[in-house]
């Protein structure tokens, strides 16, 4: 793992409090369905609702555009569904990282087929380099260059989630 850490524990904290208050704000009349998505969100998600000052709902999915390996196989599989009907509410995607965006597109195309009021995102990362689709993502926590990142949610091969900031990872770890 890299030394350099690119988003500190406090710059995370501080910058979803605003992106929390934003909300609060923009949904006060009525509040969001928030939907993570699994595994990575975990820690975005908690932390952000517990920002917003709200009631809100949250719920969970967890989809996958990879086989075995680490390619993607171009197929979009939903390993865990949503819990309940978002029919005629406002949903909140909740992401830790966006970076082709291509999984992300079909989830907002299979999320609005299920007759939402509304569907916007809010995700702690962004890569802007590494982008195949145009995606517009409401809520934006930090841009960042397109490197290999972990922790806050983050992982290589399920380890690294747990650390509190943002580092980006040795290339010497994950290639040979």
């Amino acid at each position: 793992m890299s030394t350099a850490s690119p988003l500190d524990e406090q710059q995370i904290r501080d910058r979803l409090a605003e992106i929390g208050a934003q909300i609060a704000a923009d949904y006060a009349e009525e509040p969001p369905i928030l939907v993570g998505v699994l595994k990575g969100a975990v820690m975005v998600m908690a932390d952000l609702a517990r920002s917003i000052d709200l009631k809100v709902e949250m719920d969970w999915m967890a989809v996958s555009s990879y086989g075995s390996g680490t390619k993607s196989s171009g197929v979009v599989r939903i390993l865990k569904d949503l819990s309940g009907d978002i029919t005629g509410r406002n949903v909140l995607i909740v992401e830790d990282i966006i970076d082709s965006g291509l999984t992300l597109k079909w989830s907002l195309a299979n999320l609005r087929s299920r007759g939402p009021k509304s569907v916007e995102i809010a995700t702690s990362l962004r890569k802007p380099e590494a982008a195949r689709v145009e995606i517009d993502v409401k809520y934006v926590g930090f841009d960042i260059p397109n490197e290999f990142v972990i922790g806050y949610g983050l992982d290589h091969a399920e380890n690294y989630r747990n650390l509190p900031y943002v580092g980006v990872l040795a290339r010497s770890v994950y290639e040979d």
